[in-house]
């Protein structure tokens, strides 16, 4: 019997035999439970990346205190990718994927480095800077993970699955408790047996918009954010199949759509809004009746709901705090950048307002704040490197099981990136950019490996 036979077994017993004598049979048989799972993410870590797609939308802020808080999602993120090295030791998964768009997203990731290091010495903060980086780089790399943990059309499936699921979690949390208590406040309990950080601010947000939607997302826009990605999959996926899974996809989209609207996220709206007018003018079936649909709830919510009347009237009000800020934010963007010449880095967050310092709210510009101009160069670039791959999406005027992953994921991405110009919560905002770019990866393999390439 060799050494390495016999090494893991008697480590594990010499370990649990240890933990039972310290903290008893519930501890030992906590930490058994712990390492099965582990050995199961190692052996098979294209479950984890189906935990983290079931996770990250319904509760994306879940934490865990491993020497250092992290959240769930990015916690099963890095225990997957344990597996893939692990994987990659034994043989059994090919190399990074090296497309167009990944390679670009490498250049991007090198680049980071630059702006890490120069952060640490010339912000004052009390972040570590190498422990954020960290984060950031385990949500980015779902670009990476999906492809090569789905290979094929079934796997692919089920990630989808698994996707709208954690969807249909989150969408019938948060319109069941608003409808209940018709209070934001109502979250603030579960989010904290949930161990969310910053309970004093998750508190101070809710108590601030009593009137709109809550949801595990906390702020409103990002609630937006969340939803937007996820109702064009979720439309598509549900009108290209039968059974169960057209009535999953059908559930996620219209409680999508609706959450967006009783979030009061006027960004996430009014760019949902712009995607299906644009299927629309390419004649995709069922834009054109759900658009009118849509204007039709829309001008009802108007009539009988005040809280949208409230909301949108802000939209044309010289004293809506939101806007004021944003103009406020173009203006000293130039002074911002010019004091981070060499971009924000990680060891802050980019900041709202206070001490001088204006954030940006803005997609591409907070990239430049927190990368430097070459960051935002950098990422522009993947967009364009993934717009080439994916714009051939040849006759939509019909929706097959064959095109349809691929119109609902290009057009979440396209709404997304419309609400770039207006917010910027998909670049640095944890868990919520790893679903942005786990659209893009979506999107990407769909698009290679379509029947036919336009």
């Amino acid at each position: 019997m060799s050494r390495m036979a016999w090494f893991m077994p008697a480590s594990l017993a010499l370990l649990f035999g240890a933990l039972m004598l310290a903290g008893g049979v519930p501890l030992m048989m906590l930490a058994v439970g712990a390492v099965a799972f582990g050995v199961t993410i190692m052996v098979q870590p294209q479950r984890g990346l189906l935990l983290f797609c079931l996770i990250a939308p319904a509760i994306p802020w879940m934490t865990l205190t491993l020497g250092i808080r992290i959240t769930l999602s990015e916690a099963l993120l890095a225990l997957t990718w344990l597996g893939v090295f692990w994987q990659w030791l034994m043989g059994r998964l090919p190399p990074l994927p090296t497309g167009s768009t990944e390679r670009a997203m490498l250049r991007l990731l090198t680049w980071s480095i630059v702006p890490l290091i120069a952060g640490q010495f010339m912000v004052q903060a009390e972040g570590i800077g190498p422990v954020n980086w960290v984060r950031w780089l385990l949500n980015v790399s779902v670009l990476f993970l999906v492809p090569l943990l789905t290979p094929d059309q079934r796997a692919r499936e089920r990630l989808l699955v698994c996707l709208l699921l954690g969807y249909l979690v989150l969408v019938s949390l948060s319109l069941g408790l608003f409808a209940v208590s018709r209070d934001a406040s109502a979250m603030i309990a579960l989010l904290s047996k949930l161990n969310y950080a910053r309970p004093d601010a998750i508190q101070e947000i809710f108590l601030a918009e009593l009137t709109r939607m809550p949801s595990p997302w906390v702020h409103p826009n990002s609630t937006g954010g969340a939803l937007l990605l996820g109702v064009p999959v979720a439309m598509f996926y549900g009108v290209a199949h039968q059974g169960w899974r057209r009535w999953l996809g059908l559930a996620v989209a219209l409680g999508g759509a609706a959450g967006i609207v009783l979030s009061g996220s006027r960004g996430a709206l009014l760019c949902l809004g712009v995607l299906i007018a644009g299927l629309a003018i390419k004649r995709v079936p069922l834009a054109g009746r759900t658009l009118a649909i849509g204007a039709l709830l829309a001008a009802m919510m108007l009539v009988f709901y005040p809280p949208a009347q409230k909301r949108l009237a802000s939209l044309f009000s010289s004293n809506d705090v939101s806007t004021g800020v944003r103009f406020e934010e173009y203006k000293h963007f130039p002074e911002a950048v010019a004091r981070y010449p060499l971009g924000l880095g990680f060891k802050a967050d980019t900041p709202s307002t206070g001490n001088g310092v204006y954030g940006i709210s803005n997609l591409w510009l907070n990239y430049w704040y927190k990368l430097g101009l070459p960051g935002m160069l950098f990422f522009i670039g993947v967009t364009v490197a993934w717009w080439r791959e994916v714009r051939g999406l040849g006759d939509i005027s019909r929706v097959t099981p064959a095109n349809a992953m691929r119109i609902g994921t290009v057009g979440a991405m396209l709404a997304a990136l419309s609400t770039g110009f207006i917010d910027h919560y998909y670049s640095f905002t944890q868990v919520l950019m790893a679903l942005f770019w786990l659209i893009m990866a979506i999107s990407l393999q769909t698009a290679r490996h379509a029947p036919t390439r336009s």
